[in-house]
């Protein structure tokens, strides 16, 4: 029985497969019906005065959206009302007491919240190192967006999704039919809104900031970025209206995005490959994953030297670490992780094979929490 695998951004491992002769590639040229690719607009942000993260030209695009009677989308993939809360006189930010993370502000809320571990704090008044009045929440979320697109465009309907005004199906259906009501709107919201969505009216997207993705520490970032553009672009102009979709970066000539924009999504993905088998990263290379987490980092050593000890020398594997995780606290648990690596997957199957009861069994297992991360999406 054939399995069909359908995307308009395949994965870097699917595209893989696919020059291996494992997959079959069909392709669809057209958009469906009359609708015809969205206009791409990249906006340079250096040197240009920002209201809460939007640039004039990304104002201005709005505004005319609503005048013609048709919809927008402005996409932060943060909820909240900034990510970060600093105090202009010490330099003081809230930190979340049980994870290496900031707190992010909830301004309507007046609170400060871990978006980790969901720890939170009532929003301060004051600094609580100096005792100023400087406080300033720096960044732009969905909730600051919102705040800014009502100033600006009092008479518009601004809906905002995201997991703070949607936390239930019966939120997310009663706004989407707000969305389907006559009339011009503006959409605020994150990756929620990213696909899988018909949207006949939309014919604007902003794309607020894109410039984490193209510095991500994660190998995978690039590829995401790519994958959510394209996927976010996509809810433009999708009727017989055009569409036009703005980028904001500081970053405009980056390579990335200029092989995005200019060749498209494959041309993108064929240059990513390269650079992975260059660097031996997947899906050229095959990894597993070996994570644990424990609040005593003398407990977290010994689990790990426990291990290392059990898989010993191999010359068929690579074993690298511990390593500490991305996220190397969460919500007071310490996070290291242990990275095999080899150019096959049979050798990795092999080890595993051998050593996975006896991995079971380590006195040392018993004190941490452990799992084994068989190519792994992340590897945090």
């Amino acid at each position: 029985m054939p399995v069909v695998l359908g995307s308009a951004t395949p994965s870097l491992e699917s595209l893989a497969n696919v020059a291996a002769g494992r997959y079959r590639s069909l392709k669809l040229t057209r958009r469906a019906g009359r609708a015809e690719p969205p206009r791409m607009q990249v906006v340079d942000l250096r040197r240009q005065r920002l209201h809460d993260g939007l640039s004039e030209a990304a104002l201005a695009a709005l505004r005319q959206t609503l005048e013609r009677g048709e919809q927008a989308l402005v996409f932060r993939n943060r909820r909240g009302y900034a990510p970060t809360l600093l105090c202009h006189d010490c330099g003081w930010y809230g930190e979340c007491p049980r994870c290496d993370a900031r707190l992010t502000v909830h301004r309507a809320q007046r609170m400060l919240r871990c978006h980790h571990c969901s720890y939170e704090t009532a929003l301060p008044k004051q600094c609580p190192a100096c005792g100023s009045d400087g406080l300033l929440p720096l960044g732009v979320g969905t909730e600051r967006l919102e705040e800014q697109l009502a100033t600006r465009f009092p008479a518009a309907r601004i809906l905002r999704f995201d997991r703070d005004s949607t936390r239930t199906r019966s939120e997310f259906e009663e706004r989407y039919a707000a969305i389907e009501a006559d009339g011009p709107a503006i959409l605020v919201g994150t990756q929620m809104l990213a696909k899988g969505h018909d949207l006949p009216r939309l014919t604007l997207v902003v794309l607020v900031d894109i410039d984490a993705g193209l510095f991500s520490a994660d190998f995978r970032g690039p590829e995401r970025l790519a994958q959510m553009v394209v996927q976010v672009a996509g809810r433009a102009g999708r009727a017989d209206r055009p569409g036009t979709v703005i980028l904001q970066t500081h970053h405009p000539d980056h390579p990335l995005l200029r092989t995005l924009l200019t060749e498209g999504y494959g041309a993108f993905a064929a240059a990513e490959l390269d650079a992975r088998r260059v660097a031996q990263l997947p899906p050229a290379t095959h990894l597993v994953v070996i994570r644990a987490e424990a609040r005593e980092p003398a407990v977290l050593e010994r689990y790990f030297a426990a291990v290392r000890e059990l898989i010993g020398e191999t010359t068929e594997v690579a074993v690298r670490g511990p390593l500490p995780a991305a996220l190397a606290r969460r919500d007071g648990y310490l996070r290291r992780q242990l990275v095999l690596e080899s150019t096959s997957r049979a050798p990795l199957q092999r080890l595993l094979a051998r050593h996975l009861e006896a991995l079971h069994a380590l006195p040392a297992a018993r004190r941490v929490r452990w799992a084994i991360d068989v190519d792994p999406l992340e590897v945090d």
